[in-house]
């Protein structure tokens, strides 16, 4: 089960394929901070965006969490305009 609070419908494969990553993760509360996320900003991200936002995708949850939540400095090739949105999003919901 997921959290999702959208339908993929309407989106192209590429967005279906990253929504459907970002519920799940593996680990609830990277579902919850990525489903999240992708829910609200999936469908408005340019091709570049996507491009950071999938090689976000790809690193483990329990880096990008440490990262997300400020207990570990996050690397400087990661610390990009579509980190700082999910970052900023996560405040609109409590884990």
């Amino acid at each position: 089960m997921t959290g999702t609070t959208r339908s993929s419908e309407g989106l192209d494969t590429r967005r279906r394929k990253l929504l459907f990553r970002s519920w799940h993760r593996g680990m609830r509360e990277m579902d919850l901070i990525l489903g999240s996320f992708a829910d609200a900003h999936i469908d408005r991200l340019s091709d570049e965006q996507l491009d950071l936002y999938e090689a976000l995708l790809d690193i483990t949850d329990r880096d990008l969490l440490s990262w997300i939540v400020g207990e570990a400095q996050v690397p400087e090739a990661v610390d990009h305009d579509v980190y700082r949105q999910i970052v900023a999003s996560r405040s609109a919901f409590t884990i």
